[in-house]
């Protein structure tokens, strides 16, 4: 039986030693018979994601079946759905299948304990996948975007669109912030803050609502119309006379939730113009809305690119061989430091959406 815990803790052990792997490099097979090292000839990978009502998730996962599967694996994908204890049982399903390796993106970063203390127990090795698993050991390695370089890049958007740099201002801005139970939250968050908090405490950017605390402003499950209802709120209590003149959304699911609550409102016009709102995952419809002159910004993270480290890390793993790492110690879930492979993002506007073209993200057809 391939030792695949085993092979781990070779990995582990290997601290400083970083080997760079080409991501797209060609491997031979080899059998696991015999406990012989290579990956097992027909290894079989799990793959949960946590939802299918965002388009993003529904690339990820396409992302990652055809990766493994390029690769000689075969991929057993499950969608959670959004909920927690689905996906619980799900991966409980995946372990009883025997698989070779998980790939999890968590629903809820908290609730997966006990379910990947049975992945340890069968000696299955996991990768955290865009979202950091909190709360256990039994996380082998995390692979995601620069995610407070994600919030950076929405706040400099901002700062940039209002001219903050040049002493511009008064603004009024609303904040909004992902799920709670989501690690990513945070790391969006104060990545925006680093850059924003000077101007509101400069009070270039003011925010009526009162509402800056990340508990204050989280949406669960980054759900569009929930973040819809909170703007209309907003909107009804906090301005009569006064407009908006920025939003800082994390995704482009809430955006567009908060942009629907704003043209109810009256924006949109020349006399009410849209305020500048931000968003993330290049989704296509959020990108038609920028190039329409509604959406102000998105976050183009490369889930493509995104899929296939992750199916490289598991072909490394599942190989003896050390994965390709960029930290060590700044990923810390509560009980250890997870290895993490990092991708960065690229900020996205009207003056740039055309990268998404020449990147083959989407076609000049579909942004029409």
């Amino acid at each position: 039986m391939f030792r695949r815990r085993a092979a781990l803790a070779f990995l582990a052990g290997a601290g400083s030693l970083v080997l760079t792997l080409s991501a797209c490099g060609q491997f031979s097979e080899s059998s696991s018979e015999g406990g012989s090292v290579g990956r097992p000839e027909g290894g079989t990978v799990g793959i949960a994601m946590p939802t299918r009502a965002s388009e993003r998730w529904l690339t990820d996962g396409k992302s990652v079946v055809e990766g493994l599967e390029d690769k000689g694996y075969k991929a057993k994908l499950v969608y959670g759905d959004d909920d927690p204890k689905r996906q619980v049982a799900q991966i409980e399903d995946l372990v009883k299948l025997g698989v070779d390796a998980l790939i999890v993106a968590a629903i809820d970063a908290r609730s997966l304990n006990s379910v990947l203390q049975q992945a340890a127990d069968a000696n299955i090795p996991v990768i955290s996948y865009d979202r950091l698993i909190m709360g256990t050991k039994n996380v082998d390695y995390y692979v995601s975007f620069d995610n407070e370089m994600v919030g950076r890049q929405q706040a400099r958007h901002i700062i940039e669109k209002l001219g903050l740099e040049d002493g511009k201002g008064p603004f009024n801005i609303e904040l909004f912030a992902g799920s709670p139970d989501d690690n990513n939250t945070k790391y969006f968050f104060d990545g925006s803050m680093a850059l924003l908090q000077p101007f509101l405490d400069s009070k270039q950017l003011v925010v009526p609502s009162g509402e800056t605390k990340l508990n204050k402003i989280t949406t669960l499950r980054w759900d569009g119309p929930t973040a819809e209802k909170r703007m209309n709120d907003i909107l009804s209590k906090w301005y009569g006379s006064q407009e908006v003149d920025a939003v800082l959304s994390p995704y482009d699911g809430i955006s567009r939730g908060v942009l629907d609550a704003l043209t109810a409102d009256g924006y949109g016009s020349d006399s009410k113009p849209l305020p500048v709102v931000t968003g993330q995952d290049a989704e296509l419809a959020s990108v038609r809305s920028i190039i329409a002159g509604q959406q102000s910004q998105t976050v183009y993270k490369d889930i493509r690119a995104l899929g296939e480290a992750a199916t490289q890390m598991v072909d490394d793993i599942l190989r003896e061989r050390l994965p390709r790492i960029d930290n060590r110690t700044d990923y810390n879930n509560g009980v250890k430091d997870v290895p993490v492979y990092l991708l960065q993002p690229e900020s996205v506007d009207k003056t740039n959406y055309e990268l998404l073209v020449r990147d083959g993200y989407f076609t000049a057809d579909q942004l029409k």
